[in-house]
């Protein structure tokens, strides 16, 4: 074999060798990542041997979480958290999710003090958590109300009339998977959501008249669909007190007889794999260092996708943004 083949035999040699090590290193670091992630991401350890007051952030759109609500009982049962601070900022979400939440947060009431913070936005779904508190703090410019349920759905008939196409379907009954989207929807499956609407607009008025004990005419003026600024809701009774966390921690020792001195610690409810956002992103860039750019792009993409699919909310919502009326 010529000098010049051996050369290139070796070259190929050492390039699987570095490719080897390379991975195996990656393998490694990920490994040892995740268990960092596994350690910090679990905060619901008891802080040492001291009391504390607990502090829990909701916040993004609310969908059903059992992880998140078996945190909170794990929370409850606590020896050492002495009250629990909650800051809401949050659009809200679906309907069931936001029910999930406000039950799990109230068991959480039932065994400690409980006051919330809104900070940005405690809106539809993200109003229903902060309702499952002893007592509401907001700032002055905060935005919370829009007490409201909403059903949304595209409707493409006129499109796909315009283009030619049809959509057939056989149905066991006409209001099966009513409405479809591909032909107008008949009165009477409007009338079947529109009952579903009003059902669970009710129980959303429900709650929030026997939270915040309301008369049926001030349910009434805050029940209409509106968000409120802070010093408005203070007002209508939608909150207690202007505010932030200084102002709830205060109510706490004042009315709960808490000691405010107790050090105040963040208790995560964040699912376990979002705890592994930061591992997704060490990963990628040690793909990238590791001269496989190919791989690293493919996992972007593949994350994206799957971040867009996790914004799609099924069902009923409780959620508002400046579109809605609701």
């Amino acid at each position: 074999m010529s000098p010049d083949a051996d050369l290139i035999v070796d070259r190929r040699r050492m390039r699987r060798k570095l490719s080897f090590w390379r991975v195996t290193t990656i393998a490694l670091i990920v490994v040892g990542i995740a268990g960092v992630a596994a350690l910090a991401g679990n905060r619901t350890y008891q802080f040492g041997v001291r009391p504390y007051i607990a502090r829990l952030t909701v916040s993004g759109l609310i969908r059903g979480d059992q992880y998140r609500a078996e945190q909170l009982d794990r929370l409850a049962r606590s020896t050492l958290a002495r009250a629990v601070v909650i800051h809401v900022d949050s659009p809200g979400g679906t309907t069931a999710g936001s029910e999930q939440l406000f039950n799990a947060l109230s068991r959480l009431r039932e065994k400690k003090p409980l006051v919330v913070v809104v900070d940005s936005l405690a809106a539809s779904g993200g109003y229903i958590a902060a309702l499952a508190g002893d007592h509401i703090v907001a700032q002055q410019t905060s935005l919370l109300g829009s007490i409201g349920v909403l059903f949304q759905y595209p409707n493409l008939a006129d499109l796909l009339g315009k283009i030619g196409v049809k959509v057939e379907s056989v149905k066991s009954t006409p209001l099966k998977a009513a409405p479809d989207g591909f032909e107008p929807t008949s009165p009477e499956a409007r009338a079947a959501l529109d009952s579903i609407i009003q059902d669970s607009y009710a129980w959303f008025k429900a709650i929030v008249q026997d939270r915040r004990h309301l008369t049926d005419s001030q349910l009434q003026t805050a029940a209409d669909g509106r968000v409120f600024t802070g010093h408005q809701a203070v007002n209508l009774k939608l909150i207690d007190e202007l505010g932030d966390e200084r102002t709830a921690l205060a109510w706490l020792g004042k009315e709960k007889n808490i000691d405010t001195n107790l050090p105040v610690r963040d208790y995560d409810l964040h699912s376990r794999l979002s705890d592994l956002r930061f591992l997704h992103a060490a990963v990628l860039a040690l793909l990238d260092a590791a001269g496989l750019n190919t791989l690293a792009e493919h996992l972007e993409q593949w994350s994206s996708a799957t971040a867009v699919q996790r914004f799609n909310l099924d069902g009923l919502l409780a959620l508002w943004h400046p579109a809605d009326a609701n």
